[in-house]
């Protein structure tokens, strides 16, 4: 069931350990009874075509709506989608800064996994940062490390660094990043991601 579900998600991404921008768990609600559940990363009006063309009884994402300091009336794009759901009677299940931290299914955690990174800690708030380094001994440069994001996640980092410099340690962050580069650096980070 919806309820089911949205307390199966609230215990396993631990939504009371974190401060977010925007609601997290069922923030439409739509039919009870749950059989196909379509996955993406922002609630868009694309995403909701999709999932009303496969009969979806529930949108999962990352990025959903009502975020804090924006626009609260239901005007434009926002009642389009809201409208969409609500005919078809859809719930969106959105989980934002929760599914950054998730030690498994986490998005510093695929991150880790993509990268080749090993976690050895976590830093600023709520812990949401990552710090590590790589578990290739090959890689010792900031110039190797940004080639291998480019061919891991197919497009090109902004490095700012020499490119011979020595990789050290490395800080990622996939959730409120842009406010934790002092903290990344106070963690021992030579490079932030």
């Amino acid at each position: 069931s919806r309820d089911e579900l949205a307390q199966f998600l609230e215990t396993e991404l631990q939504l009371a350990r974190v401060r977010d921008y925007c609601p997290n768990g069922v923030q439409v609600e739509g039919r009870n009874e749950i059989k196909r559940i379509v996955t993406g990363v922002t609630a868009s009006l694309a995403l909701l075509n999709k999932a009303v063309s496969l009969q979806a009884d529930a949108v999962l994402v990352h990025h959903g709506y009502f975020w804090r300091g924006e626009d609260m009336r239901v005007i434009g794009q926002k009642q389009k989608r809201l409208k969409l759901l609500l005919q078809h009677d859809i719930s969106l299940f959105a989980y934002h800064l929760p599914l950054d931290m998730h030690p498994l299914i986490g998005n510093n955690a695929r991150l880790a996994h993509e990268l080749g990174l090993q976690a050895e800690g976590r830093f600023g708030d709520d812990d949401l940062g990552w710090i590590g380094r790589s578990v290739m001994p090959e890689m010792t440069t900031t110039g190797q490390f940004a080639r291998h994001i480019e061919t891991r996640l197919g497009r090109r980092p902004l490095l700012i660094a020499e490119p011979d410099a020595p990789l050290g340690k490395i800080a990622w962050c996939t959730g409120a990043a842009q406010g934790m580069l002092d903290a990344a650096i106070a963690a021992g980070a030579s490079v932030y991601l």
